[in-house]
């Protein structure tokens, strides 16, 4: 038995472990690769699908939405348990637009809220609980966006964080970057404190799944 396995072959692996996406999913899978634009890809999507059906989310705040690729797998789940909103937020107006037709066609806008502005300062202003916080915005606001989130996620809801291994930057002691510190400041503060029972899950790039115990 090999004693390492290959990461490129472990993440291809597990993609092939993902049920058939809805064709507009795949299409804005499509999209993303075309344009290098960063999405969280059908892994992670499916695990933050899952944790939102196993905790019956309803509430979900998203800081840093894209063209609303991870709101779909956020809006499934919410539907499938009920009903609920899921806030999207982004900055700009024509990826507001874009995700709109994305979700419209996928017959999950009428789950989805879309906010425009900036995240952290957005979620401070939106009244919680929420179920589920999901972070996903440049890596330097992740310290800010722990202290916005902290006061917003009810006991056993969620703190989802995508980008937590940043592409193997956190391992380089010489990369002192402001997002690459962002990234540890924020990983060491949720892993050592209390509040929070905090685990990274290796798929894509490093996903940190932290539960609010109080």
């Amino acid at each position: 038995m090999a004693a390492e396995f290959e990461w490129d072959s472990v993440q291809s692996y597990l993609e092939t472990l993902i049920a058939e996406r809805p064709d507009e999913l795949q299409r804005m899978e499509a999209i993303a690769h075309e344009q290098h634009f960063p999405i969280i890809g059908p892994v992670c999507g499916q695990l933050c699908y899952q944790m939102a059906r196993t905790v019956g989310a309803r509430r979900v705040f998203e800081l840093g939405s894209g063209f609303g690729y991870s709101t779909a797998w956020f809006a499934r789940a919410v539907l499938e348990n009920g009903g609920g909103v899921v806030h999207h937020v982004v900055w700009d107006e024509d990826l507001s637009r874009r995700a709109r037709d994305h979700l419209g066609r996928l017959g999950l806008a009428k789950v989805v809220r879309f906010d425009i502005g900036e995240a952290v300062e957005t979620l401070r202003g939106t009244d919680g609980p929420f179920d589920i916080v999901f972070c996903d915005i440049d890596k330097e606001g992740y310290p800010a966006a722990l202290d916005a989130a902290a006061g917003k996620i009810r006991p056993g809801g969620l703190l989802i964080a995508d980008n937590v291994l940043w592409h193997g930057r956190i391992f380089d002691a010489t990369n002192r970057s402001a997002a690459t510190e962002g990234i540890r400041t924020f990983t060491r503060r949720i892993t050592t404190d209390p509040r929070w029972a905090a685990s990274i899950a290796p798929i894509r790039d490093g996903m940190m799944i932290a539960t609010r115990l109080a």
